[in-house]
């Protein structure tokens, strides 16, 4: 994964292996952390917290089965909106937020406005959000829908 430039972000490498072993176990012992990276626990301990205070480790997450819960159906809908200035984006941006089924919703530049990710327990479900709620959002004007047939790599959420 390419990083920005330490000038950039004011991280060094050390940090950068505290952020990327925390990446790969989150609930890691300070003791294992710090052997990890090279360090001993104290300055390991500083580092970690100062990541914390400057927003770059933001929290900690338990990583959920979806499937497990019965919410494996996940689709990708485009949502193109009639408005597109700063009232109407901010009108879309705080109603999406209110959608538990909507996991993710990125801002595109695209012939199209919005993605979101939608987890949903079936096909029927995500009629209903679809339908009830994505489409009723503000200024939206249209919408399509890509269903994931299989899911190689996902973000933990």
């Amino acid at each position: 994964m390419a990083h920005p430039s330490s000038a950039d972000s004011g991280i060094d490498l050390i940090d950068r292996k505290i952020i990327d072993a925390l990446r790969q176990d989150a609930r890691m012992p300070i003791g294992a952390l710090s052997e990890r990276v090279g360090l001993s626990k104290t300055p390991c301990q500083v580092r970690l917290k100062r990541l914390q205070e400057r927003g770059i480790i933001r929290g900690f997450r338990a990583v959920i089965d979806a499937a497990a819960l019965g919410l494996d159906y996940v689709a990708f809908t485009e949502v193109k909106l009639l408005d597109t200035r700063e009232a109407a984006l901010a009108a879309f941006r705080q109603a999406v937020l209110k959608i538990p089924e909507v996991e993710e919703c990125h801002m595109l530049a695209a012939s199209f406005d919005y993605l979101l990710k939608v987890r949903t327990t079936d096909i029927r479900r995500y009629r209903i959000v679809l339908g009830e709620s994505i489409s009723n959002l503000p200024h939206v004007a249209s919408t399509s829908t890509f269903v994931v047939m299989e899911t190689l790599r996902e973000a933990a959420s």
